[in-house]
């Protein structure tokens, strides 16, 4: 058996060098397509955040419409014509007085209504919820400024009562808290108006609501009624 001829140097050398520039136009073909990939990333994550923002902008639209729609009646722009939240004209019952914007003034405060319904008050408004135990005076008339319904009611009244009662209010700016020595057994006030209540079916309940529920009477409707104080017995 003949021998395998012997490669000559400068072949070997070629060969190497073939070899070498190969393996580098392999790497720069490697180096080509990673950038590809990198570049094709970036712009499929660049739609993602632009459809992203899209919806994100028509979901927040959306909830904005959800909230008006789903609003207790009488939240919008007409409360104007009738300075209240909504129904015109005055509801039989309701009582109704001349505070103007209270100051701000530290400690107890003698009220002439029971519960008050407007004129001085603590600095820290109250902030709305469900209540187990009785509430200060003083920060629950500072969210009545603010805009909100303090409903309250005897701490004997019937759990089938209390929930009725529930069942009429709005789930903000609203105050819901037992009282001690309440004219009657249910309470509404806002400010510069109270309605006394002897049950929760009575329907003057849901007419003061759609009234004075941020009713632009009010010497700051709109202002916060969370962020303030919470009072022990905060349900919700």
């Amino acid at each position: 058996m003949s021998a395998t001829p012997p490669v000559p140097p400068k072949a070997k050398q070629q060969a190497t060098k073939q070899t070498t520039k190969q393996q580098r136009a392999a790497e720069r073909q490697r180096q080509l397509e990673e950038f590809k990939r990198r570049e094709a990333r970036s712009k499929r994550n660049r739609r993602i955040l632009v459809w992203a923002g899209a919806v994100g902008g028509l979901v927040a639209v959306g909830l904005l419409v959800t909230a008006i729609v789903l609003a207790p009646k009488g939240t919008n722009a007409d409360a104007a014509a009738d300075g209240g939240g909504g129904a015109s004209g005055a509801i039989e019952g309701v009582q109704t007085f001349s505070y103007q914007g209270g100051a701000h003034v530290e400690g107890p405060i003698d009220y002439t209504e029971t519960p008050p319904a407007g004129g001085e008050h603590n600095q820290v408004w109250l902030n709305c919820g469900v209540y187990s135990q009785p509430v200060p005076n003083e920060n629950a008339v500072h969210s009545l400024e603010h805009g909100a319904v303090w409903v309250t009611v005897d701490p004997a009244l019937p759990a089938d009562e209390l929930g009725k009662l529930t069942a009429e209010l709005p789930t903000t700016y609203v105050v819901l808290s037992p009282y001690e020595g309440l004219p009657s057994p249910i309470v509404l006030s806002a400010w510069n108006a109270q309605l006394q209540v002897e049950d929760a079916s009575d329907p003057r309940i849901a007419q003061f609501v759609e009234q004075y529920w941020q009713s632009q009477n009010a010497p700051e409707p709109g202002a916060p009624c969370s962020g303030g104080l919470d009072a022990p017995g905060k349900l919700s």
